[in-house]
């Protein structure tokens, strides 16, 4: 099991990726609500108070990160980490403002945590549900391998399961992300 910090903070000249606070629920509450978020993901009950909070509390108990926009100081979206025992550390539970969409605030928001993950001997893997094709290809787009499927956690169908290993072409191999 390799020995894993989980709440990094990250940082480039556009992005800071910060460890989750409580205060942070009200700016994520207002992202999630938009219910285009979620249209091709399982959980579409984030959109709504309970399924937010339920979310949130998740996520500030297993360790999230928030992004920060460093040219406004604005909470845009938040991701996270989990160790595998198989050393395996997965990228995960991402979501960004509508308005970061397009590719460069995820790209942006990936190659951080790559380099972050990479620094130790890992690999790093990625479920994405089965219905959410957005995200499945933009993680296809970092250089990542389906390597199978498995039930979703939660009963609401299946996760194809995707690989990327340290040596793949499109893993960003320099970086201006800075642990604290």
């Amino acid at each position: 099991m390799v020995e894993f910090d989980r709440q990094p903070v990250l940082s480039s000249d556009v992005l800071l990726l910060r460890p989750l606070l409580p205060e942070d629920v009200e700016a994520l509450r207002e992202i999630a609500s938009d219910r285009l978020l979620w249209e091709q993901h399982p959980a579409k009950d984030r959109a709504e108070p309970e399924g937010f909070q339920r979310w949130f509390d998740e996520a500030l108990a297993q360790g999230a990160l928030v992004a920060v926009d460093r040219a406004t100081g604005e909470v845009i979206g938040t991701s996270r980490y989990a160790v595998h025992d198989d050393d395996l550390i997965e990228i995960g539970w991402t979501f960004l403002a509508r308005s970061r969409w397009g590719g460069y605030w995820n790209t942006e928001m990936k190659r951080l945590m790559l380099a972050h993950a990479f620094a130790s001997p890992s690999t790093v893997g990625f479920a994405v549900h089965e219905d959410n094709i957005r995200s499945q290809r933009a993680v296809e787009r970092l250089g990542a391998v389906r390597v199978g499927t498995a039930p979703d956690s939660h009963g609401r169908g299946r996760n194809v399961l995707f690989h990327l290993y340290p040596d793949a072409p499109a893993v960003p191999r320099d970086t201006t992300a800075t642990d604290r």
